[in-house]
């Protein structure tokens, strides 16, 4: 693999996991007895454990103590994944290469979809390549917008979605690959005037396409690969799955 680090995003509180008195980082919640995030780290293996950045933030000791091996940058506020990637660019400082973007809770994405993602990012000589998909199950992700010929154009969050918009079955899985470099000239255009009043890293590919750069989309048939855990059911569903692989 060419020169490439990964930023896993790994900071937050997940609210709506704290069950039975559970207060745990979302991806330190066991499946299978193993956190969400070891899942992800696995899939992660053709990295070098010094070349990916965990961004942490709510109780990140217990992450820190559990990945002790791995580098860490600090969201001391959760605003959101463009956020997460600017306080992992502090630890990124000089790098010149390729950074893998991904969500340390979505442990069911395979190692092969990551190293295609990889493997198309560099052959097509992109700023940036995103992986999207259609899921099996209906999940509230963006929407791939593409123009009249299929062309990449932008990705719409679901809250910010038109009804048309919400009958898109291609999802963003919430995956990318940047140029370093390129990603750092636009990070600093991200706004947080949306519905959430976060910084969405989704907009990042449109603004290095209005530069000019080239954008790419990785799409795959996920199928449950691209479930997130952000609820009990979801923690449930993912340890039924794991236990069939």
């Amino acid at each position: 693999m060419q020169n490439i680090k990964a930023a896993v995003l790994a900071a937050g509180k997940g609210t709506r996991m704290h069950t039975e008195g559970i207060t745990l980082p979302k991806v330190m919640r066991t499946a299978l007895g193993r956190p969400l995030l070891a899942y992800v780290l696995d899939a992660l293996g053709f990295i070098e454990p010094s070349d990916c950045v965990l961004v942490v933030g709510y109780q990140e000791e217990k992450v820190m103590e559990a990945f002790p091996q791995y580098a860490f940058a600090h969201q001391r506020e959760q605003l959101g994944t463009g956020h997460a990637v600017m306080c992992a660019c502090d630890v990124l400082d000089g790098f010149d290469g390729s950074l893998l973007v991904c969500c340390g809770d979505m442990p069911l994405i395979s190692r092969d979809t990551y190293e295609q993602l990889c493997r198309e990012h560099f052959e097509s000589c992109n700023a940036c390549t995103m992986l999207s998909g259609s899921a099996d199950v209906y999940l509230p992700y963006g929407r791939i917008l593409r123009d009249a010929e299929g062309n990449f154009v932008g990705v719409v969050e679901e809250k910010e979605a038109t009804e048309e918009q919400k009958r898109i079955t291609e999802l963003n899985a919430g995956v990318y690959v940047f140029d370093f470099k390129a990603l750092r000239s636009v990070l600093g255009q991200l706004r947080s005037d949306n519905a959430q009043g976060e910084y969405y890293l989704t907009d990042a590919p449109a603004l290095m396409q209005a530069q000019g750069l080239r954008v790419g989309v990785c799409r795959r048939d996920l199928g449950l690969e691209i479930i997130g855990v952000n609820t009990p059911d979801q923690l449930k569903t993912v340890e039924d799955i794991l236990s069939k692989r």
